[in-house]
């Protein structure tokens, strides 16, 4: 029996002279970081702290870029910007207990939202190990078990030798679709111990491809080919796999009309004949969708929002394309494709038969027009001109992350995001603070363009301390906080529910004077001069902060 070695990891002259002779001085925190760079990661996200400080040493010995920010939460959002603006894999590290759990947020939209983020928390010593009880500062019974439901995998290194595996096979499961986020902790005295191991090199962490089964390219194909009123859903996989292309080219060949779901922003031209935009908190929407014989989803789950909240019921049959098998038919009865959605619609592409409908471009803008007229009758005119004047601001290719806001509710539906993967959000989780540190974490991946964050006043407080980190990093980043007193969105949802509100009042502070006590430029703004205002802090370089004073309302809901 032979094995084929090609494919072996192979040492350089220069990596083979460095195993043999290791520099001296390193620990577990020096593998940490030299594994770190053999992966191919650049850029570290992160907060130091007493368990963890050896991993933190390494990194002034490593070539790693680090940016540390004030609250764990907001690291572990801005490590989930940089894996969704990137692809690529996010570090983040972290200290035990109080810091590690102040991650947990973060953590949880990042796997909502399926991007690949690598935590990496220090452990008490290992003695401590095992739920003894033994009062270690930051001290928890089974720190990984509260991450266990939140992220893709856990995992306790013991020795400094189970590091470099450790983190490559982490790496590999972040990667794999659906991405999403992974747990490693390391106890305090494996990262501070002296090693005498090889400096690490020749790693090999290739996520696993998700392939559709061939057998069900072949039926959806036909169902797709025969189709008399085909549509398609495009989520957020379509997004997270770059298959923005591959769908365009399907949606052609079967002149089918195509909805993206608020995590699938960009993933088709907003003003494509076949576009149906991003309408779905609509029931004209819903209605079109209810109406297709075949109905191809690609990439989501149907979950609430993307169903205009579990009031969809689609009438023909469903084909759905899902990276995570957890969501298979966990909706709604489909043929349901276990695939990355790049590698299903380029099969699909393939297999089906090209179709025409000279009616289709028709019913798309027949829907929109119906859409048009609904929210022209309900007096939004402010909303309508705020989420224009952003539109017109922001340059085309510039990414915007959106907080849980009126503003962004509105952009959901309605923004334009011009490329795919381009408009962020929190929709994933629905925490609130997610707007400005992803924003920090997409700056900082790229800099060569500025950075969009969209807060209210109440999203803004939680995020308020990583101004200090836009400015220390001098990150290209514009703040746009819509202040209107309150929680915004709970203060309707409580008025319509009760008849008044309780709890959505805020007293807050002057945001103009407070930015700028971090150094930071700001200006208060008008609905009539916001976009030139916004345009002219896009433009400048570094952070700024634009406040727009104003009360914004949702559109009426069409599920109730």
């Amino acid at each position: 029996m032979s094995h084929d070695h090609d494919d072996r990891p192979q040492l350089t002259a220069a990596q083979a002279e460095a195993a043999l002779n290791p520099p001296t001085g390193r620990n577990g925190g020096d593998l940490v970081v030299e594994t770190l760079q053999g992966l191919g990661a650049t850029t570290v996200f992160g907060l130091p702290g007493q368990h963890a400080l050896g991993m933190f040493d390494a990194l002034r010995r490593s070539s790693l870029s680090y940016v540390g920010l004030r609250v764990e939460n907001n690291a572990g959002f801005a490590a989930d910007a940089y894996g969704r603006i990137t692809g690529e894999v996010a570090p983040l590290l972290l200290s035990t207990g109080p810091g590690a759990l102040t991650s947990l947020a973060a953590l949880q939209e990042a796997a909502a939202a399926s991007a690949p983020v690598l935590a990496i928390s220090s452990q008490i010593p290992t003695a401590g190990l095992g739920g003894g009880r033994h009062g270690y500062l930051h001290e928890l019974r089974d720190q990984k078990a509260s991450f266990r439901d939140i992220v893709k995998s856990v995992l306790t290194v013991r020795t400094a030798s189970q590091i470099p595996s450790a983190l490559a096979a982490a790496w590999e499961s972040a990667l794999t679709a659906p991405h999403g986020p992974v747990w490693i902790e390391i106890p305090q005295d494996v990262l501070l111990a002296e090693t005498t191991l090889p400096v690490v090199s020749a790693l090999d962490a290739t996520p696993r491809e998700v392939y559709p089964r061939p057998e069900l390219t072949l039926v959806a194909a036909d169902l797709l080919s025969k189709a008399e009123r085909p549509a398609i859903i495009a989520g957020g996989g379509v997004v997270r796999s770059d298959a923005a292309g591959k769908l365009l080219a399907l949606a052609e060949k079967l002149d089918a009309p195509v909805v993206t779901t608020f995590g699938g922003k960009g993933a088709f031209p907003w003003e494509h004949p076949l576009s149906l935009q991003s309408w779905l908190e609509d029931r004209y929407t819903t209605d079109f969708l209810e109406s297709a014989d075949v109905l191809l989803v690609v990439g989501s789950g149907l979950g609430e929002l993307s169903s205009n909240y579990h009031t969809f019921a689609p009438r023909g049959r469903v084909i759905q394309i899902e990276a995570d098998a957890g969501k298979l038919e966990s909706n709604h009865p489909a043929l349901g494709i276990h695939s990355d959605a790049r590698e299903a619609l380029s099969d699909l592409l393939e297999a089906v038969e090209r179709r025409e409908d000279p009616q289709a471009a028709e019913q798309v803008s027949t829907l929109l027009g119906k859409v048009r007229d609904r929210i022209a009758a309900q007096d939004l005119t402010l909303e309508q001109q705020v989420l224009a004047s952003v539109r017109e601001a922001l340059p085309d290719t510039s990414p915007s992350f959106w907080d849980m806001t009126i503003l962004a509710y509105w952009a959901w539906s309605a923004f334009d995001a011009r490329h795919p993967n381009t408009m962020h959000s929190a929709q994933g989780a629905g925490g609130l603070g997610y707007g400005f540190p992803a924003a920090i974490g997409a700056a900082a991946a790229d800099r060569t363009k500025p950075v969009l964050a969209v807060s209210g006043d109440g999203g803004a407080m939680y995020s308020i301390a990583e101004l200090a980190t836009a400015r220390q990093y001098d990150l290209p980043v514009t703040w746009l906080i819509v202040d209107d007193g309150g929680y915004g969105i709970l203060r309707e949802y409580m008025t319509d529910a009760f008849g008044e509100a309780t709890a959505t009042e805020l007293s807050r502070p002057d945001f103009v004077a407070l930015a700028e006590s971090f150094g930071v430029p700001a200006v208060r703004t008008t609905p009539e001069t916001l976009a030139a205002d916004l345009g002219k802090a896009l433009a400048s370089p570094g952070p700024s902060v634009v406040v727009l004073p104003a009360l914004l309302r949702m559109f009426e809901p069409t599920h109730l």
